[in-house]
This record gives C-alpha cells, sequence and structure tokens, in this order.
C-alpha cells in the first residue's frame, strides 16, 4: 500500500530531509510551502510541489479535500525564537493559527497521525537536562506557539481520535539549511560570515551552551515515527547530547572552513543560556544508539562543504518588525 503524506516546509531545512526520507520509504509526498524560508532547489523531484502558506485556511481544504492524506509531517515555521518578542503577530498567525488550519482539516479527512517538530523552547530556562516530563516554561512567544499547537493536539486525540507525535528537536544543522537567515541558526550565520570574509557575530561572551544535533540523527525518526506504535500520542526530545559553547562552536566551524576570523562580540541578548536536553525516551522508543550519532566535528565538516559548494548568501533583512524597543540593533543592519 503507497501512504500519502503531507509536508509541510518541505523545501525548508528539515522538511527537505523529511521528505527524501518518506519517499526512501515509498510514500508519496505533497510538498506544501511559501518558499519564504525554503527553496526550489531543495525539493524532491519525485514529490508534488504546492506554493502556498498555511495560514490559507481555504487553501488547506482543498489541499485535504483533493489528496486524501493518511499523514501529515508539520514542518512549516517561522523558527526565530529571538526574533519572536518583536513579531509577535506574524510569530502566532504562522506557527500557532496556521497549525490550527492543520489539525482541524487532520480530524476533518481522518488523518491516521500527525507528526509535528516543535522544539526545545517549550521548556524554558533553569530545567536542565529539559525532560518530557517538565512542566513546560516557555519564555519566547515562539515556544508559546509550540506549546500551545502541542496542547491543542493533545485534547484533538482526546475529543475526536486524532494520533499524534510530537518531536523537540534543537539546534538541528546540516546540508539544505538557509544560509541566509541572520535571525536563526547560528552555525548558518557563522558559515555565511565567513564565506562573506566577515567577522563572526556572538551574542555576549558566547558561553552560552547548546547540543547542537546533525540533521542525519534526526530527520529518519522523523518519517519513520508514524510506523512506530509506542511513539503514538507521545512527546519526544531528539538531538544530540553533548553540549557546547558558542565560542568552542565558532573555532570548529573556523577549523572546518579553514578560515580564521575575530569574534564580534555584541551586547547580551534575551535568551536561555544553556540548553540541552535529555533523549533517553526517544532512545529508548526508536531503538537509538546514543555513541553512533553523528559528532560535532564531523557534522560540521559535513556541513561546511556542502555551504563552500552552495555559496554564501545574502542576508535578508525581516521587513515586517512590530516592536522595535530592545530590538539587538545588528538585526536592523543590511
Amino acid at each position: 500500500m503507497t501512504y500519502k503524506s503531507l509536508v509541510t516546509g518541505g523545501a525548508g531545512f528539515i522538511g527537505a530531509h523529511v521528505t527524501h526520507e518518506l519517499i526512501a520509504m515509498g510514500h508519496q509526498v505533497t510538498i506544501l510551502d511559501d518558499l519564504s524560508g525554503g527553496f526550489e532547489e531543495n525539493l524532491h523531484s519525485d514529490a508534488v510541489f504546492v506554493k502556498g502558506s498555511i495560514t490559507d485556511h481555504e487553501l488547506m481544504s482543498r489541499l485535504f479535500d483533493e489528496n486524501g492524506f493518511d499523514y501529515v509531517y508539520h514542518l512549516a515555521a517561522y523558527a526565530a525564537e529571538g526574533l519572536s518578542h518583536f513579531i509577535k503577530r506574524f510569530n502566532y498567525n504562522n506557527n500557532l493559527i496556521g497549525s490550527i488550519n492543520l489539525v482541524n482539516e487532520s480530524v476533518k479527512h481522518g488523518v491516521k497521525c500527525f507528526v509535528y517538530t516543535s522544539s526545545i523552547a517549550v521548556y524554558g530556562a533553569n530545567q536542565l537536562p529539559m525532560r518530557e516530563d517538565m512542566i513546560p516554561q516557555p519564555e519566547d512567544p515562539y515556544g508559546i506557539a509550540k506549546l500551545a499547537v502541542e496542547q491543542d493536539l493533545k485534547v484533538s486525540h482526546e475529543m475526536f481520535g486524532l494520533n499524534y507525535v510530537i518531536f523537540r528537536p534543537h539546534n538541528v544543522y546540516g546540508e539544505f539549511q538557509n544560509l541566509g537567515d541572520k535571525y536563526r541558526n547560528v552555525i548558518g550565520i557563522f558559515m555565511n560570515q565567513l564565506m562573506q570574509g566577515h567577522e563572526l557575530t556572538v551574542f555576549g561572551d558566547g558561553q552560552q551552551t547548546r547540543a547542537f544535533s546533525y540533521i542525519s540523527d534526526v530527520a529518519p525518526y522523523i518519517a519513520k515515527a508514524v510506523n512506530v506504535e509506542a511513539a503514538q500520542n507521545e512527546v519526544f526530545n531528539i538531538g544530540a547530547d553533548k553540549d557546547f559553547t558558542i565560542i568552542e562552536l565558532a573555532n570548529t566551524i573556523m577549523d572546518a572552513m579553514s578560515i580564521r576570523k575575530e569574534l564580534r562580540h555584541l551586547p547580551p541578548r534575551n535568551e536561555v543560556v544553556h540548553a540541552y536536553a535529555d533523549h533517553s525516551k526517544a532512545h529508548r522508543v526508536f531503538n537509538i544508539d546514543p555513541e553512533a550519532t553523528t559528532s560535532l566535528r564531523e557534522g560540521i565538516e559535513k556541513m561546511a562543504a556542502w555551504a563552500q559548494n552552495a555559496g554564501s548568501r545574502k542576508s535578508s533583512k525581516f521587513e515586517a518588525i512590530e516592536i522595535y524597543e530592545n530590538l539587538p540593533s545588528v538585526w536592523l543592519e543590511d
């Protein structure tokens, strides 16, 4: 039997990789993407591409009516945690209301399982290591929106029987990442800055820590989640176990790209300082061997080779800032 799957954000970074995994599994994939953060060159040639936004509920209704999807993989989002403070309306329209459009149609059309990529942003600060049984305390509108969708999926399962799997990935990097987005994805930002001959911009002292997760250690498990019975209606942290400081990351990237530049320290911004998660639940349910995951150096070297081949991208300026008070000045630069 051939399953029909909808992948939102399939021209974007994680969505493109999940699409490749699904097609390798034999799924018939339709990609929905508005190309605001993705690129047509990321699209799989065997997938059907529909250009459009999840905020367009009439388009969502037609798309579900015409295709009868078995599964929905919802990866479309504007995932800029820091910027979300200053674009509240945009954030909630895209990350919350758009998601609810998909949930509505999934319920009405009897989707077998809704796979949702949330974020460790739902946890907030000072909950380390972050575990799925903790009470979420998001500290930015992005995390608030993600948590709201998680909660809606839970009540939609209870009310309508919509099955779901929620993943909370974190700091995922790799090939196909948008190198031109200066508001999110520090690894892409650093690589783009190096290729353009610029200093690396670091907020604060650079001692913030993150566990950076290579895409091949994340995407396959998102794709196959619908086939894992124990994953149904559960929430999973997924990603790397070892955390690194931003300074350590910068040096690893410069080594991989054989380019050395000075660090330009910017004023600290309002962000969670330390973020790393416990992955024992995902390891158990998906039979993941933590010793087999990609090291930071190996993953950075792979992404650096891709980035240098793809070339730098001009950083685009977000033109719909809603609040300018306390906005980091670097985000106002062209």
